[in-house]
């Protein structure tokens, strides 16, 4: 390679799939020449000879790569680069994607690694590295798309920090020399697709915590020192494709159902202390000493989750976060704003997309908060991954459904953003008013980590539970009958309710709505050919089972959410199974145990009116809205309560408890 120095004005390199470099030590001297192209946005120089040691040039702090403060993507795989990997790359901010891969580098991953916090892909895979893997490195929790470290010489426990990579949809640890105990808190790493830990030395059973994964498509643990029994808690997840246990030191009775009723995606082979099982892995048949510690230790496992998750909900009820209200720097003309933004614009708005920036992760991409440079607005950035199937129809149909509607308790969208990017790939992005207070899913189920340091939480009272039942009743009444062309959600819930600064409650996120073509026998809508709308536990059941969605479809999703409200429990906690629902579980409650179905911290609120007019007004206004409710979600569509229906009677309600002295 020549010198590269003279194009000061470079943004974009790709030599990759050559001929290049003879595997010498010098081969690399050419990274000096790029010390002075600060455009440099991109470097591809995979599949190539380029061979030596990484120069003294880009060792140091003060090193060329380290200049380069813009370099977004990096690929140096496939090539004979050995020495160490320069810590100096942590200087690289921007950095998104870095590909070290199939090299012969040695030594130890530089802890510095952890400071490129723009970091989505990063593959070290196929090396000589080798030492312990830095907490901090593994904690990265930018990391949203791939982390390989497989094959290499790496030892030590995983720490712990590795369940702070939430977003991670690929982690490959792989044909290492890892060993300890698997840890708990890989369980927290949700958005994982494929899971490869296999050749390593783990020891001790599959953590409980595992079960949290149900997304995961791929999962291999094979050739480890992994012992216990099989959870029987992968028998539900429905998108695991392949399942490779092999060679473990497994025992006990292996399951027929879900994955383990499929024999060529299921690998179970040398662990000799399995019976039963499908009768082609030729397992032994299990004793009735085998069936019977079977048995007990489901009913264990069965206890210990129960009073589980009962403890972990009480104190998230009685630990809720103080949320303070802050006063946000805003442009006193935003609902005049003529919003003209480009992708740059938003990048910077957003420090780069970065992950302390991260608000919000949906069906389809990511939601940042941003400010603008120009007058200080604070908005909220969705990012479209478009890489997922579906993707750009729901960009498509939240914009249809937002261009023509104004609601108070609907989320303003202040434009849209449709381009590319530094790197010439598409982008899309809708950009919305920034809500101070968040959603209600995290208001009803904050995360542990919210609690104040003074112990204290912020709660939401009766009135405020009730007014903002009243917002999301009015935008949907407003959808569905106040509209030329009625608009169905098809995908409400706590999490695409937004509150602004005065708890305002507002209904966001149209990626799924459609319109309604009125007939004179139906107010449906059809689907679109991706089939069940909504979230799971608030889809309304018939959308399972025909290709329409309507009013009524809505209405069943708010019944779920209000009960949700007033009860503080999710419709998917592990208590609802099978037919047992949030639904039978209040109706069958009604009136005699009100208080045993009501969350804590409103039971805490209403203990100081007990005896009082109030207290009799406020067990009577709750019973009311719970059989609201109940009324919403019925099971028949044709049964279920209007939603103009349903705002007029929650006014009564809130009419009532101000009567009784109740005020917000």
């Amino acid at each position: 390679m020549p010198p590269l120095d003279r194009l000061n004005k470079l943004q974009v390199l790709l030599i990759g799939s050559n001929y290049l470099g003879s595997g010498g030590y010098s081969d690399a001297t050419f990274f000096c020449s790029l010390a002075n192209i600060t455009t440099l946005l991109e470097l591809g120089m995979e599949n190539n000879s380029f061979g030596g040691v990484l120069p003294e040039c880009i060792g140091t702090l003060a090193s060329v790569l380290g200049n380069l403060h813009n370099l977004v993507e990096m690929k140096l795989s496939f090539n004979k680069f050995s020495g160490a990997i320069p810590s100096s790359l942590g200087n690289l901010v921007s950095l998104t994607r870095l590909y070290l891969d199939h090299n012969n580098f040695h030594g130890y991953i530089p802890s510095r690694l952890s400071e490129c916090q723009s970091l989505v892909e990063l593959d070290l895979s196929s090396n000589n590295l080798n030492g312990t893997i830095p907490p901090e490195f593994i904690g990265l929790s930018s990391l949203s798309i791939l982390l390989n470290l497989s094959r290499n010489h790496l030892s030590g426990v995983l720490p712990m920090e590795v369940g702070n990579l939430k977003l991670l949809a690929q982690l490959d640890l792989s044909r290492n020399k890892l060993e300890g105990n698997i840890p708990a808190s890989l369980g927290s790493c949700v958005g994982l697709e494929v899971l490869k830990m296999q050749g390593n030395s783990f020891r001790g059973s599959i953590p409980s915590s595992i079960n949290m994964l149900r997304n995961v498509k791929e999962l291999d643990l094979s050739h480890s020192n992994l012992s216990g029994q099989i959870p029987e808690f992968f028998e539900a997840f429905h998108f695991l494709e392949i399942l490779n246990l092999s060679y473990n030191d497994f025992d006990g009775m292996l399951s027929t159902k879900g994955i383990f009723n499929n024999v060529s995606a299921t690998f179970v082979s040398g662990n000799d202390k399995l019976c039963g099982g499908m009768p082609i892995f030729h397992l032994p048949k299990c004793s009735s000493r085998n069936s019977r510690r079977k048995l007990i230790s489901k009913w264990k496992l069965a206890i210990s989750i129960f009073f589980g998750v009962l403890g972990v909900a009480i104190v998230l009820m009685y630990f809720r976060w103080l949320k303070k209200k802050r006063t946000e720097p805003v442009s006193s003309s935003k609902d005049d704003l003529s919003l003209n933004l480009s992708y740059g614009i938003l990048l910077r708005a957003t420090n780069g997309f970065s992950s302390s920036n991260l608000i919000g992760v949906g069906g389809f991409g990511f939601v940042y908060k941003g400010v603008l440079d120009e007058n200080g607005t604070i908005i909220a950035v969705k990012i479209l991954d478009l890489t997922l199937h579906g993707a750009v129809k729901s960009f498509k149909s939240e914009c249809e459904a937002l261009r023509n509607i104004r609601h108070r308790n609907l989320l303003k969208v202040l434009t849209v953003c449709s381009g590319t990017d530094y790197r010439g790939n598409e982008f899309k992005a809708l950009i919305y008013e920034f809500m101070v207070n968040g959603n209600l899913e995290d208001w009803l189920h904050p995360s542990p980590s919210s609690a104040n340091v003074d112990g204290n939480a912020q709660k939401l009272s009766l009135i405020q539970r009730i007014n903002i039942s009243i917002d999301v009743a009015s935008a949907l009444d407003y959808l569905h009958n106040h509209l030329q062309s009625p608009i169905i959600h098809c995908d409400l819930k706590p999490s695409n309710v937004l509150l602004d600064a005065e708890m305002v409650g507002h209904v966001g996120d149209f990626g799924l709505a459609k319109a309604v073509i009125e007939s004179s026998d139906d107010t449906k809508a059809k689907m679109s050919s991706a089939g069940v709308r909504g979230t799971v536990g608030y889809a309304a059941p018939e959308y399972g089972m025909e290709s329409m969605v309507s009013r009524e479809g809505d209405v069943y999703s708010y019944g779920i959410l209000l009960l949700e409200m007033f009860m503080g429990l999710s419709p998917t906690n592990e208590m609802f199974r099978e037919n047992f629902n949030l639904h039978k579980f209040i109706k069958e409650a009604l009136p005699e145990q009100l208080p045993e179905v009501t969350d804590p911290l409103l039971l805490q609120e209403m203990e100081s009116h007990i005896g009082t007019a109030r207290g009799d007004a406020t067990c009577e206004c709750l019973e009311m809205v719970y059989r609201i409710g109940v009324a919403c979600s019925v099971k028949a569509h044709k049964e279920r309560m209007n939603i103009a229906e349903v705002t007029s009677q929650l006014h009564f309600i809130r009419d009532k408890l101000h009567a009784a002295g109740l005020q917000g």
